[in-house]
């Protein structure tokens, strides 16, 4: 992977906290939605933008993305020169680690961007420019995917976005942990966690999945799993849920943006 010219990252270093296996339910969801592009891509590489002090995100997002695109090559971009060379000895076959931010110092445009945990330290305000500026160094087909989880990964709550902006949001969740699904609230990616407030559709489709939720109690009895997809199903009668049963059964439900999409 060669570099683009010498350049100023644009983007402030944030905090870079990881864990192995944080990001694992927003990979097997990349690597399901975003697989045959990736095999279909002449250059199929992704980049893991702001993958923290630690590589393992990186590291993980090859080894799960070549499950599905054995030609697929990762690049970890990271702000913070100190953090790229404590990478560096983690570099492989199809795995290099380089100083940058939101500008991507790639050759060629990327076929994926994964920028997770990193907007959420921005204001709301910035987050408008920086997709626009990601979703103009994708490759046609390209996905970028932004979003925030927990500290160990159980919550989880994600945007896609095509070279055309935004499409889609997916909560996804380890269901044995979760109450109800508000609870993903406190995960929502910075453009849509401070519109969690009556008025904004994100709280209405939050308050009716909870509505859903406790009207399948009785599913309950037959494991959380069966509850969630029960719910979700039902969901569909107000709300343009784009995916399907195989989806949800992972604990996953996704809508199209436009319909969470703030007000104004």
């Amino acid at each position: 992977m060669t570099a683009r010219a010498s350049h100023r990252p644009v983007g402030t270093v944030t905090r870079g906290t990881t864990n192995p296996n944080r990001l694992r339910r927003m990979d097997r969801w990349i690597a399901a939605v975003q697989g045959a592009e990736l095999r279909r891509a002449v250059d199929p590489v992704a980049v893991d933008l702001g993958y923290g002090a630690a590589p393992w995100t990186a590291v993980e997002l090859l080894g799960r993305l070549r499950g599905v695109a054995p030609g697929v090559r990762v690049v970890g971009v990271e702000i913070e020169p100190v953090r790229v060379a404590a990478a560096k000895p983690y570099e492989r076959d199809g795995l290099v680690f380089l100083h940058g931010g939101f500008e991507i110092p790639v050759a060629g445009r990327p076929v994926l961007v994964r920028a997770a945990n990193v907007l959420r330290q921005y204001e709301e305000a910035e987050v408008a420019g920086v997709w626009e500026r990601l979703c103009a160094r994708l490759a046609p087909g390209g996905l970028l995917v932004e979003g925030t989880c927990d500290e160990v990964g159980r919550r989880h709550v994600w945007v896609a976005l095509g070279p055309e902006g935004p499409r889609t949001v997916t909560f996804a969740t380890r269901l044995g942990s979760l109450e109800r699904p508000s609870d993903l609230a406190e995960r929502l990616p910075k453009a849509l966690i401070h519109r969690n407030v009556p008025g904004e559709p994100v709280h209405a489709f939050l308050r009716d999945f909870d509505r859903a939720w406790s009207a399948a109690a009785p599913y309950a009895s037959y494991g959380a799993r069966q509850r969630w997809i029960r719910a979700v199903r039902d969901l569909t009668a107000d709300w343009p849920v784009t995916d399907g049963a195989e989806r949800w059964r992972q604990g996953e439900v996704t809508v199209a943006w436009e319909a969470l999409a703030p007000r104004g």
